[in-house]
């Protein structure tokens, strides 16, 4: 398929009144990520490859959002709503540098795969005029009906022009299509609107074919991944669907997921080898997992990047800009955002480090709150390697604690407190040079250890 060009137009042009909501259709999210990223993700890419969407008036954000996904996709606009064809035709210009072949698809079926597109594409390099998709229904009722001869597709007729015995037939449209892409404009153009809507559908590219005494053939695929979504409700069956295939893939990957149905992910979570995921999980986008990390139940994780033999939860919310290093541990009830916490930090109980670093082996003792917002601005907190800090402190940014510091339980901590200091008291009255050493060799008997204690 490699050889033969292609130019694919997306249809995002509806408004998704029945969604009940501001946010165009096209724009809503599975799994993370909207319904046309789903799509454009699909599409055919690379050498010979184009990709034009059709939007509607006003919807600026959709042509954003389809520039953020693929940089090289053109924006036509269809400025009266009249049909499919006449969707397909706002983006003429593009249909006219003749691509070999010709994809038609919708912005809001989520769940299509490349391979599809591929499948599609197949009949044209054998000759054929266009290649419909189809599925058998379970219940067909409402959908448009393939009507077949041998492996020919004859006509598409809509439910409501049926007859009884056309509508027992369960092989549907699924409205996407590939046309081949030098015939595309000599049978699009002679598409007409003799109908009671007066709207130019593309369905009846399939007549003008016959009529011209060209080859139209279907393809089938399974009613999951064409399912449309126009209601609330649809989004969230969608969603579902979507779910499925991603913790199945992730299983297949070797990912033990220990209850599936409760986990939630997103389209772009990257899995290391040997990673478990209890039971109520939920892992929004820009998250990756490495090596024999292990999440407990009811942690919620977003934009955030776990090291290697991580632990999470169970409670803990780890929120956008959040970083773990190797063997690093985030127990219960406990929130970061925007830290960076280097390996083999342990963050065991009730605490938020938010816009900190916190320097490898450092203890972050239960009830610790790094302060890091004056009312005006976010300020960051620095904790050094190998640090303690004891619990229901809090540290109040811009401030660094140094290499080995010893925090106090119940300090609050103001200015820096130098590497291998003590602060005790209350509003740190006093810093020990050198007392988080001596602290340790009182508590071990005169024995210098370089291990700090844990809360």
């Amino acid at each position: 398929m490699t050889a033969r060009s292609s130019l694919t137009i997306v249809l995002a042009a509806g408004e998704g009144t029945r969604m009940r909501s501001n946010l165009p259709k096209v724009l809503h999210p599975v799994a993370h990520q909207s319904l046309l990223a789903h799509v454009l993700a699909a599409t055919p890419k690379g050498t010979g490859t184009s990709l034009a969407v059709v939007i509607g008036p006003d919807h600026q954000a959709v042509a954003d959002e389809a520039k953020r996904i693929r940089p090289d996709a053109l924006t036509f606009v269809q400025a009266e709503r009249i049909g499919t064809a006449h969707a397909v035709l706002a983006a003429r210009e593009a249909i006219a540098r003749g691509a070999d072949d010709l994809l038609i698809a919708f912005g809001d079926t989520s769940l299509i795969s490349a391979e599809t597109f591929e499948r599609l594409r197949a009949p044209l390099a054998k000759g054929a005029a266009i290649a419909a998709l189809g599925f058998r229904a379970a219940d067909p009722t409402g959908y448009g009906r393939f009507i077949v001869e041998g492996d020919r597709l004859v006509a598409i007729r809509e439910h409501a022009d049926a007859s009884a015995e056309e509508r027992k037939i369960d092989l549907c449209n699924a409205g996407l299509m590939a046309i081949d892409g030098h015939r595309a404009l000599a049978i699009l153009d002679r598409i007409g609107n003799a109908n009671s809507k007066g709207e130019y559908y593309l369905t009846d590219a399939v007549g003008v074919v016959r009529e011209q005494g060209w080859e139209a053939v279907v393809i089938e695929t399974s009613e999951d991944e064409v399912r449309g979504i126009n209601t609330k409700a649809q989004l969230a069956e969608a969603e579902s669907v979507m779910q499925a295939r991603l913790r199945k893939a992730a299983m297949e990957a070797g990912v033990t997921l220990i209850a599936p149905e409760t986990v939630y992910l997103s389209a772009d979570t990257v899995f290391g080898n040997d990673v478990t995921i209890e039971p109520f999980v939920v892992i929004g986008p820009g998250v990756s997992i490495a090596d024999g990390t292990v999440i407990h139940s009811f942690s919620h994780i977003v934009q955030t990047t776990l090291g290697k033999n991580v632990s999470i939860g169970p409670y803990a919310r780890l929120r956008p800009g959040t970083s773990l290093g190797d063997g690093a541990r985030i127990g219960n009830f406990v929130e970061t955002k925007a830290a960076t916490l280097e390996a083999g930090v342990k963050v065991n109980h009730l605490s938020y480090i938010g816009d900190a670093t916190v320097g490898a082996n450092s203890n972050i003792g239960a009830g610790t709150i790094t302060c890091n917002y004056d009312g005006f601005k976010k300020h960051k907190t620095i904790i050094g390697q190998g640090a303690f800090v004891g619990t229901n402190s809090s540290l109040v940014a811009p401030v660094k604690i140094g290499n080995g510091a010893y925090i106090g339980s119940g300090s609050v901590i103001t200015r820096d407190v130098p590497d291998d200091a003590m602060a005790l008291e209350r509003n740190q009255q006093t810093i020990r040079e050198g007392g988080a050493a001596r602290y340790r060799e009182m508590k071990t008997g005169g024995k210098k250890v370089e291990k700090k204690p844990e809360n």
